[in-house]
């Protein structure tokens, strides 16, 4: 069976942290135990916003961990046009902020700090890695946007108006339908005011520069790094994923692809899969 008990966890406290576009948004979701295994820092994807990792939060404290999210700059509650970048690098620089901050909490201070970033979060913490901007423990990475689909009149659309109009914003083109298998899942993705439509030239032209770079990195790669991607993807390219894991050390990146599955692998309707992998890695690595 496929099926898998929801947790419940309280809903988040919800603070402020000065980010690069303004006050960024940042969820806490109280201390599973006095001493948990690791933090788990939850970087969202595009468009979206860290109140939907609700049930990720929820396994996650569950199997022992602490959980901290955050929305992004221009995304959920934090500051900044929707679906805009500030400048290049300014999501990395606020992922090192909230890692920052969670490393000065007396609680969490000398605990293992995982990343876990899907979609555009997942591109956004692979970035911080291969940059060597922060050290961490380990990652994870849920269908990462380490490719796309742009056709030649979009790549060179990108290749010149970032330069003239890095922030002129048009449909981000994501549909919905193929956001999860589960209706109930795209439905709510539908109806939630939170959750936008929008990206700048600026931001597509990152996303599409710094796949690319992280490709070109990963034979070089240190982080232990869990990646979890999904067969039938239609919103990111999931060969680039393979190439990745194909590419990286065996010795610290795994990949596991769900075959059937669409983008967000933790709200497929057979996610009890996902969680099984996630929490086999994660507690083969923090176990006590």
């Amino acid at each position: 069976m496929n099926v898998i008990a929801r947790p419940s966890l309280p809903r988040p406290q919800i603070s402020g942290l000065h980010g690069e576009a303004g006050p960024l948004a940042l969820y806490d979701w109280a201390m599973p135990v006095s001493k948990p295994l690791g933090t788990v820092i939850l970087v969202h994807g595009l468009g979206e916003h860290a109140g939907r990792y609700g049930e990720v939060a929820a396994h996650l404290h569950q199997w022992g961990f602490a959980v901290r999210a955050y929305d992004q700059q221009g995304h959920g509650q934090s500051e900044g046009p929707r679906g805009d970048l500030l400048r290049p690098g300014s999501l990395q620089a606020d992922l090192c902020r909230v890692i920052d901050d969670t490393r000065q909490r007396p609680s969490q201070a000398n605990l293992p700090l995982i990343l876990l970033g899907h979609s555009l979060g997942g591109l956004v913490v692979a970035r911080t890695l291969a940059e060597g901007l922060r050290p961490v423990d380990a990652a994870v990475l849920s269908s990462p946007a380490l490719g796309a689909f742009p056709n030649l009149f979009q790549k060179i659309l990108l290749a010149t108006l970032p330069r003239v109009v890095p922030h002129w914003r048009v449909d981000n083109g994501l549909k919905a339908d193929f956001v999860s298998r589960d209706p109930d899942v795209v439905k709510a993705y539908k109806t939630d005011a939170l959750v936008h439509r929008r990206i700048s030239t600026g931001l597509a032209a990152w996303i599409l520069e710094n796949g690319e770079k992280t490709l070109a990195d990963a034979a070089q790669w240190e982080v232990p790094t869990l990646l979890l991607y999904a067969g039938q993807d239609k919103l990111v390219n999931a060969q680039a994923t393979a190439d990745f894991a194909r590419a990286a050390p065996q010795a610290v990146a795994q990949a596991q692809c769900f075959e059937a599955m669409y983008h967000e692998i933790f709200n497929d309707l057979y996610r009890a899969q996902v969680f099984a992998a996630l929490k086999r890695w994660l507690l083969a690595r923090f176990s006590a």
